[in-house]
């Protein structure tokens, strides 16, 4: 009988190993998971967590519910296992706790369960995040779905994360920018800079002044006489919704006192005129009507768009401001406010619509140009754009200013990103590769004993003129907005380029079946580069 006991008691414990994990198992699921950004700190503590065919999510606070069922939504489409949502004996756990920095997390899986707590929802809603990329990809053929027991705790490096997308040069519309939020949401990116107008296009629809997209909205950079594309409220409404439900906030832009062509096409009343070469390139600061049209065009923006920011760009106007020398409004207006000349003009216009901004209960947004403005630092945040001149964004730091970087080098992704391709910006022969889009922030040694808590964070800028099609809108963004998500995330000791670049290996897979025409750093002649477009003569 003891020796029948025995044999009994070896062949369950065989059955017990066999039924779980092997460590060969266990190795392949560590090097499958394809978090990026890359967690801050993770600890694998051996041992897995293997899931039934369908297993169970369930929250402890009812504000989580949403994250919950997006998790499940995703885990069928990213990993192709199913999921539901179940009030007890969950495989996984999310809940709140009330430790904790704003959007961090903890992630502990264990052969039993896997716990995510986190002090909010955005906390908990990128915990979901990194557990979805623990998750071998759907395209790979395995037994069980194992994930490695672990710890994982993680905060942002910084709250701002942001990419900006150019959509007055080329309009793309709201199916390829819900799926760049996808992909942003995917990588815990936070924020989403919409640039809607400018010189081709006006893309956003104003009620009080419609012909902004039945007229300013004609055409693009590269074909003049395309007809009318914007968006209706109605559809940035729906944008809005997509973005709010990823944690992601969506910032307009509406150029002014310059960029202003597309407008002034529509509406020349209100024109400052232009340069040969950038014709009707200004609004007119010295018109009355000018502030009373353009706190309209404001107030229905800040009106649709719930964001906290609101950016007019301020940005190059010199390219087109001569023929205020000689108008009588701007004249007139020197003369009443005793500006000097039309660069303090420029200045007064600036201050002017950055009040105007905060009254509407919304903090101003300006490119670096703004810092030397007078605008208010209380109630403005600089993007420091212009990488050559980094005593511009030391001057916003010394003045107060909260800054945001996004230096042409490396973070505009219209410049080239391979020292092989043709179409693309370079500056003195520098641009923007994968290493350094990853390797950013390089602080600049004029901002040595400045106040580094002034810098909200980093963005990419995404400038389309010659970005006409989305196969070249992809292979410009991916993978350099995935190596700007650990840029932004990631604290500097955390950081490995070489490991990245492992991990980016298994995300591709999943750009790819969703369509996304990313260049491939790694085999670059197996993505060869997309044409651009050229401006007609």
């Amino acid at each position: 009988m003891r020796k029948l006991f025995f044999a009994i008691t070896l062949c369950f414990a065989a059955f017990l190993i066999s039924c779980g994990p092997s460590q060969q198992e266990i190795d392949y699921a560590k090097t499958e998971a394809r978090i990026i950004p890359q967690p801050n700190k993770i600890n694998y503590t051996g041992g897995a967590l293997v899931l039934e065919k369908k297993f169970g999510i369930s929250v402890t606070d009812p504000s989580l519910k949403s994250i919950a069922e997006a998790l499940k939504e995703d885990l069928s489409k990213y990993a192709g296992v199913e999921a539901e949502l179940v009030k007890e004996n969950a495989s996984i756990i999310i809940s709140k706790s009330t430790k904790g920095t704003p959007e961090s997390y903890t992630l502990d899986i264990n052969d039993k369960t896997a716990t995510i707590t986190a002090p909010d929802e955005a906390g908990a809603f990128y915990a979901t995040r990194s557990l979805l990329l623990m998750f071998p990809d759907k395209t790979k053929t395995i037994q069980k779905t194992v994930l490695p027991s672990a710890k994982i705790e993680d905060a942002p490096r910084y709250g701002w994360r942001g990419v900006m997308l150019d959509e007055s040069r080329h309009f793309f519309g709201k199916k390829k920018v819900m799926q760049i939020l996808d992909m942003m949401a995917l990588h815990k990116l936070n924020k989403f800079h919409w640039h809607l107008t400018d010189e081709p296009g006006w893309r956003l629809e104003i009620e009080k002044y419609p012909k902004l997209t039945t007229e300013g909205g004609k055409g693009s950079y590269c074909q003049p006489s395309d007809p009318a594309k914007f968006y209706t409220k109605k559809d940035i409404r729906e944008v809005l919704d997509y973005a709010s439900a990823r944690f992601i906030e969506v910032i307009p832009e509406i150029d002014m006192p310059g960029h202003a062509t597309a407008a002034n096409r529509a509406y020349p009343e209100f024109s400052g005129g232009g340069s040969e070469r950038y014709p009707d390139f200004t609004f007119n600061p010295g018109n009355p009507a000018t502030y009373a049209y353009l706190e309209d065009i404001l107030k229905e923006t800040a009106d649709l768009f719930p964001s906290h920011y609101l950016h007019y760009g301020g940005d190059e106007v010199h390219f087109g401001n001569h023929e205020w020398k000689t108008d009588r409004h701007v004249k007139a207006l020197m003369k009443k406010e005793k500006l000097a000349d039309i660069k303090q003009v420029e200045q007064y216009f600036n201050r002017r619509m950055a009040d105007y901004i905060k009254s509407l209960g919304h903090v101003t947004m300006g490119w670096d140009e703004i810092v030397n403005a007078g605008v208010q630092p209380d109630n403005a945040v600089v993007m420091w754009w212009r990488h050559d001149r980094p005593k511009d964004l030391a001057t916003a730091m010394r003045k107060g200013y909260k800054t945001i970087l996004c230096p042409r080098v490396p973070l505009y992704f219209d410049f080239v990103q391979d020292s092989t391709h043709q179409v693309g910006r370079r500056w003195g022969g520098k641009f923007g590769d994968l290493a350094g889009v990853y390797n950013y922030p390089q602080m600049p040694v004029e901002i040595k004993g400045l106040d580094e808590s002034l810098i909200m964070g980093i963005q990419g800028n995404v400038w389309t003129e010659q970005i006409q099609t989305e196969k070249r809108l992809d292979f410009m963004l991916f993978p350099r907005m995935t190596a700007l998500s650990e840029a932004a995330w990631t604290q500097k000791e955390a950081k490995d380029f070489d490991n990245f670049g492992h991990r980016l290996k298994l995300t591709l897979p999943v750009y790819k079946r969703e369509k996304i025409d990313y260049f491939d750093p790694f085999k670059p002649e197996s993505t060869p580069e997309p044409e651009g477009c050229k401006k007609p003569a």
